[in-house]
């Protein structure tokens, strides 16, 4: 151990307790990053041994069309704008068998904030995928999508936001929704917010919803948005107020919870804050470890291969990261390194990735239980019953 500021925060990470705020910001700030991978890499075998997931999914962003303009954003497009485009409802259809083809235990769906879709083209695309792929969980949108959703489907939100936001979930849950990714929380720091995002939900919406589909059954994950005109600070406040979301969930019993954490780093390229040099991989690896240590009540920490690259998802599983997520396929938000929309790796590029770092891979499903698979037939491995084609 080089920094000795680092001892008392081991003590309390052997030992089981929570770390405080001023413990996140002295792992934030230590220059000791082998100790801190260290730490991390104590919570993550604790939770979880030698065990790394992955999934078979495919992504599909319905939309880039989008009324708001986020500085950091390089998807969003304007109606007319070169590269727009929306998805018809037998387009979505043909994605559906696309990943019933491939095997695929989930599919995973954002978009931008249409301005002029209805609220039935929601319901009626999750209606869509279930009729075409009925043992495909559907994961899909955002907490930022769910609030543009209550507020073109007519419902009250200014006077009941969370009895409109809990409407809609009632209506995409029968419609076919499974669980929710965790975008859109960026940062909660109102600062940051105006001058990142202006125009977005603020923190205390984002988890609103999260809590309402948590009330509701819902499984959830969250993301932060770290390596913009963020502070250290802001991160461990982001953090601290997951956690303590986690624990009004535990506490009050919901049958839905966050499953993960999954860091996200800024990519400055294309973007209105492209001035800003992002995140350094020193830090990708500091963030993934120091959300693993003050995220004591979530049981995942993802490394999104995606915006990671897969060799340094392959290092973040010594620092913390229990998950590399999966095949993708389609990925449009983000484009690492020059890539294009076709962002995919085999489960073979999976599995070797998983194996070369010292760990075992494990397929999971969207709910991360154990998979068994034979080709494009898989099913649930505590599940006795027949075999199903994903």
């Amino acid at each position: 151990m080089q920094d000795p500021a680092l001892a008392p925060i081991a003590e309390k990470v052997y030992a089981g307790t929570r770390l405080s705020a001023e413990d996140g910001m002295v792992l934030l700030q230590t220059r000791d990053l082998h100790t801190l991978g260290e730490l991390a890499n104590f919570v993550r075998r604790s939770l979880h041994g030698d065990t790394a997931y992955y999934n078979v999914n495919r992504h599909m962003n319905y939309s880039n069309l989008c009324i708001l303009s986020c500085k950091f954003c390089e998807f969003h497009r304007k109606p007319g704008q070169d590269g727009a485009y929306e998805y018809s409802l037998d387009d979505i259809r043909k994605q559906a068998q696309t990943a019933v083809d491939s095997g695929a235990t989930e599919m995973h769906i954002v978009g931008g904030l249409h301005p002029k879709l209805p609220f039935s083209y929601y319901t009626d695309m999750l209606s869509a995928i279930r009729e075409t792929a009925p043992q495909v969980h559907i994961k899909a949108f955002t907490a930022v999508e769910i609030v543009h959703l209550a507020r073109i489907s007519k419902r009250a939100v200014r006077k009941d936001f969370a009895g409109a936001v809990r409407a809609v979930f009632e209506d995409l849950i029968e419609a076919g929704l499974g669980s929710m990714p965790g975008g859109g929380a960026e940062v909660f720091d109102d600062r940051v917010h105006d001058e990142a995002f202006r125009g977005k939900i603020r923190s205390d919406e984002w988890l609103t919803v999260h809590r309402t589909a948590h009330e509701l059954g819902l499984f959830t994950n969250a993301t932060m948005l770290y390596g913009h005109v963020e502070s250290l600070e802001d991160r461990i406040h982001h953090l601290c107020m997951l956690r303590e979301e986690q624990d009004h969930a535990i506490e009050n019993n919901f049958k839905g919870r966050f499953q993960t954490i999954i860091p996200l780093p800024f990519f400055p390229d294309g973007s209105e804050l492209q001035h800003l040099p992002g995140p350094s991989g020193v830090d990708n690896l500091r963030m993934i470890a120091v959300a693993r240590l003050m995220l004591d009540n979530f049981p995942h920490v993802k490394a999104f291969w995606i915006m990671q690259t897969l060799p340094m998802a392959q290092v973040m599983l010594d620092h913390g990261a229990d998950d590399i997520d999966g095949t993708v396929v389609w990925y449009d938000i983000t484009k690492v390194e020059g890539t294009d929309t076709h962002q995919e790796v085999t489960v073979s590029d999976l599995k070797r990735a998983i194996h070369e770092a010292g760990y075992t891979p494990v397929e999971r499903d969207t709910l991360y239980r154990h998979v068994e698979r034979d080709g494009a037939m898989w099913k649930v491995a505590e599940d006795a019953g027949q075999a199903v084609t994903a």
